[in-house]
């Protein structure tokens, strides 16, 4: 007789690729057979997966169709089970997957809007930051600022693409009653996704204004996020940027 974690691994097995070597295991009863027992099981898993990403990818679905989304969430959930007992934590690899997904092939701005859609999920769910103390850094003398690390907000996260995302998820928002056409040639997007008094904003950043707060969000020291935001746009107002920045609570922390 196998071991307890020996029957979950053949019963996971069974659920998502489809094993029928399981049904050894099953007594049948209630007029079905043992495949059919675990079927129902596969078959209400995969729905409730499903579900999931359909709640964290509406864009998605709505430019890939119903049909297709469900295709290809069955392939995800297929490769990719769960690692937590919590449903909202599921498809974060959703994205990747969806850039290796040979029939996604003809919309290669899709694992971009999928990855924006995923930091808006997380954005949204974040833990609430406590504002940067301000008076603890102004008493940090003025040679060490070029020293300073600087977190970003939790309830922020930083993304760029070549394609016109912002404008893509915009069009495809419920009630958008606008102009719905996108121009892919027209540029991509370098975006902040943070939420500011309970509501999620998708800021859209310069270059510069970009490098600055991914340097700072990968814990660089602020002298040399200054050099890189610089050399990447020479005309960036830097002062201006940092302030706002500061003020508006996207920098929550820092140190030395």
């Amino acid at each position: 007789m196998p071991s307890l974690r020996e029957l979950q691994t053949e019963f996971s097995r069974a659920v998502f690729g489809n094993e029928l070597s399981f049904g050894a295991y099953v007594r049948p009863d209630g007029g079905l057979n043992p495949e059919h027992r675990v079927g129902i099981y596969r078959n209400n898993t995969f729905a409730n997966f499903t579900d999931a990403l359909q709640l964290t990818y509406p864009v998605v679905q709505r430019l890939v169709g119903d049909e297709f989304f469900s295709y290809a969430a069955a392939h995800y959930i297929g490769q990719t089970p769960s690692t937590s007992g919590d449903l909202q934590e599921y498809g974060d690899t959703f994205p990747e997957f969806l850039r290796t997904f040979k029939p996604a092939a003809s919309l290669p701005y899709l694992p971009d809007v999928a990855s924006l859609e995923w930091a808006y999920e997380q954005v949204f769910y974040a833990a609430e930051p406590d504002p940067l103390d301000t008076l603890a850094m102004s008493r940090i003398p003025e040679e060490r600022y070029g020293d300073l690390r600087f977190t970003l907000s939790p309830a922020s996260r930083l993304l760029t693409s070549a394609y016109p995302v912002l404008r893509i998820w915009q069009v495809n928002q419920d009630g958008f009653a606008g102009d719905q056409s996108v121009d892919l040639d027209s540029g991509g997007n370098q975006l902040l996704i943070i939420r500011r008094h309970l509501q999620v904003e998708l800021e859209p950043l310069t270059e510069g204004e970009y490098v600055l707060l991914q340097a700072l969000s990968d814990q660089l020291d602020f002298t040399t996020a200054c050099e890189q935001a610089l050399a990447q746009q020479p005309d960036f107002n830097l002062p201006a940027s940092f302030q706002r920045h500061v003020a508006q609570g996207t920098l929550t922390n820092f140190s030395l």
